[in-house]
């Protein structure tokens, strides 16, 4: 497991706690975590910061790349 010391955990403002979240974690420089909010000791995926951002676009467009 990687070392989370310093990672600043967020969910979406859309978030309704309905159970269904995922955090992120993308204040330290180089990596981008990304966990399931119900289980905070659990595994995490890393993302480089462009891998991130190239995600979130294509989420933001609908699944459209551009």
């Amino acid at each position: 497991m990687p070392d989370l010391t310093g990672a600043v955990w967020r969910k979406s403002a859309r978030s309704n706690n309905g159970g269904n979240c995922v955090e992120v974690a993308d204040n330290l420089p180089g990596i981008v975590w990304l966990r399931d909010s119900k289980d905070s000791t659990g595994p995490v995926l890393t993302f480089s910061p462009n891998e991130w951002t190239t995600f979130v676009n294509f989420v933001k467009n609908d699944g459209v790349s551009h």
